[in-house]
């Protein structure tokens, strides 16, 4: 399998993949949504949790060694640990409708719903809701939208995200092979690092693109001799004196950002196997953010499979492996999918307004 054979799916989202719909609801004055990924059946699932500030919830069901083997929906939500409710929100509107982890003969269900969440507390927007934040009602309202076309950049759980010195947004791509492996992937971006080479106006992720999905770019060759303080801020910025060690703390909240996401395959993993495919897919995180998974990240990389194709034959790892490379590119492409698709907002510009693309 080269990546010569692999092309976009009719869509170029997640949804490319058969058995999964995406919601999106969003609070605009509060500037922070949420994004609900919807199995149409209970899917296998896995996590690979790798920043220093992570907000999440369900990730220790995932491990393989536990009783869950498989999930109803995953949630990715803004509002850091406030977002934590609309997994909530999920789960009471799965539950009304006898989706869920069943046990023995009891009618009542109980769903299985993970979720993930990004720092957006502190973008502009007004987040005086005092004891009744709106992510309860937005994760029953994702639920509500979710469909095979949702919209990206300023979307969902995208539309407060920051991305270094950039709006960021919420990206989707997917990729399937002349066998019928489908693979895509939905992502939060709302790193620390910059998804931008520092002193140009190309994206990191560029060399991965598919089908025209991020215009017409190319990586500067050579690339430009950078900093940490470049990486940050997108700009050559000028330091004084010997006391700048490189990133610039002016304003910096520890958990304060953080990317998060989902891939979805058609593939009959293993919960074991998800896992792997999981940390396999945390590479496209640094194939398109520079730094990556540092201490104010909390980035969270969930898998998701539908078990409705066969996967390899008699080399099963290698079949494994190569669905991971896969997952990984799309991550990358999905992130700087979010950045390209994202406008402005209040004083974050918008990467293609910000360059003219």
């Amino acid at each position: 399998m080269t990546d010569s054979f692999i092309r976009p799916g009719p869509r170029n989202l997640i949804t490319d993949v058969e058995g999964f719909r995406v919601g999106n609801a969003e609070d605009h004055a509060a500037r922070s949504g949420v994004t609900v990924i919807l199995p149409d059946g209970r899917a296998v699932a896995g996590v690979d949790v790798r920043g220093g500030g992570p907000g999440t919830r369900e990730t220790d069901a995932l491990d393989p060694a536990c009783l869950v083997d498989a999930v109803d929906a995953v949630v990715l939500s803004g509002g850091s640990s406030y977002g934590l409710d609309a997994a909530s929100g999920a789960a009471g509107w799965l539950g009304a409708r006898g989706r869920g982890f069943a046990i023995g003969s009891s009618p009542v269900v109980s769903p299985v719903v993970p979720a993930a969440v990004l720092f957006d507390l502190t973008n502009g927007g007004d987040k005086s809701w005092g004891e009744e934040p709106p992510y309860r009602r937005l994760g029953r309202s994702a639920c509500e939208a979710a469909a095979l076309d949702f919209a990206l950049g300023n979307a969902g759980a995208g539309l407060g995200a920051i991305a270094g010195g950039y709006k960021g947004g919420l990206g989707s791509v997917s990729a399937v092979t002349p066998a019928g492996l489908q693979v895509g992937a939905l992502i939060a971006v709302n790193p620390f690092g910059s998804p931008v080479i520092p002193g140009t106006d190309c994206l990191w992720a560029a060399p991965y693109a598919l089908a025209g999905e991020l215009g017409e770019q190319r990586w500067p060759s050579p690339l430009p001799p950078v900093s940490a303080q470049d990486f940050r801020t997108g700009t050559k910025a000028a330091r004084t004196g010997a006391a700048r060690a490189g990133i610039d703390r002016a304003g910096l909240t520890p958990g304060g950002n953080t990317t998060i996401g989902v891939v979805a395959c058609n593939a009959d993993l293993t919960p074991a196997e998800a896992r792997r495919v999981a940390i396999m897919a945390q590479d496209g995180f640094a194939r398109a953010i520079r730094p990556i998974h540092t201490p104010f990240d909390g980035d969270s990389v969930f898998v998701l499979a539908s078990a409705r194709r066969p996967l390899g034959g008699e080399n099963r790892p290698l079949a494994v492996a190569e669905l991971g490379a896969i997952a990984a590119d799309c991550v990358a492409r999905a992130i700087a999918r979010g950045v390209f698709s994202a406008e402005s907002s209040g004083e974050m510009p918008g990467y293609r307004a910000r360059h003219g693309k």
